[in-house]
């Protein structure tokens, strides 16, 4: 079976359904945070190995107790995706902190952060950009 094969990718998204409702649901471990997301998984074709992606809405402190909180809890949640899920193999799951939203809102806030301090009353014509066509130049002299 190829990487991106059509029953990779079903596979994949199963395993990443089960996985966030097995978190979400099953997993009693205080140290896991409610606002945990399993935002992609990647499991190797020949089933051995799972890789799951894993966003935690707050603070670092909060993102490595859920980390630290799934890598005790990963031999339960492997035995619960057995159950829940019929394949030739159970994967054996690791878990990675995806940043990813974090750093999309972070960029989103600098870009607002910067255009609000673009003057917005000024046109493009009035900020010094130059056009194209017949314009007269400083001499008073047209350019064509």
């Amino acid at each position: 079976m190829r990487k991106r094969s059509i029953k990779n990718i079903r596979i994949n998204s199963e395993v990443q359904r089960e996985l966030g409702n097995i978190i979400r649901g099953e997993v009693k471990d205080p140290r896991i945070s409610p606002m945990t997301t399993v935002v992609a998984t990647e499991v190797t074709p020949d089933l051995k190995y799972c890789r799951a992606y894993i966003s935690v809405l707050g603070d670092e402190e909060t993102a490595e107790n859920t980390m630290a909180g799934l890598k005790s809890a990963v031999g339960y949640i492997r035995s619960r995706l057995a159950q829940s899920i019929n394949l030739r193999n159970t994967p054996e799951i690791t878990f990675v902190l995806d940043q990813s939203i974090e750093y999309g809102v972070r960029l989103t806030r600098l870009i607002d952060d910067v255009a609000a301090e673009i003057p917005e009353d000024k046109t493009p014509e009035e900020s010094g950009a130059e056009n194209e066509g017949g314009e007269e130049d400083e001499d008073g002299e047209s350019e064509d």
